[in-house]
């Protein structure tokens, strides 16, 4: 049994147990040699396929929650100290990056579509 009493016992019974030494190396795994990753086997499994995501509603629920910030940090910036006042332009710029990206989205994804369709034409 282990008790806060004897403390050499518990360091005892941990170096014992699972190869911890007294002046704090881990000899259980310190002591072996150096192992070459060239031994090691490589049986990689194929890569599971991208995950499709409706980019436009993620940006816009994004876009909403800056607006939303925004608007709370607005109504509450008489409650905010002069060092504090930096969360109105972070809400700000997280809101017009937002709008960008609502602008940007569909013009990225016609753009991988026509190109996915430009490689499929020069491969037939």
């Amino acid at each position: 049994m282990l008790t806060v009493c004897e403390p050499a016992t518990f360091r005892q019974t941990v170096s014992s147990a699972n190869g911890w030494h007294p002046n704090g190396a881990w000899t259980k795994y310190t002591t072996r040699k150096p192992v070459s990753l060239g031994q090691v086997s490589r049986k990689l499994r194929p890569a599971p396929p991208p995950l499709e995501a409706n980019d436009q509603l993620v940006t816009a629920v994004i876009t909403a929650a800056w607006a939303i910030g925004l608007i709370s940090v607005l109504v509450l910036r008489d409650n905010l100290t002069p060092g504090e006042r930096w969360w109105v332009w972070t809400c700000a710029v997280g809101l017009c990056l937002g709008l960008f990206g609502l602008w940007y989205v569909p013009r990225l994804k016609r753009a991988r579509a026509r190109q996915a369709q430009r490689r499929s034409q020069a491969r037939s």
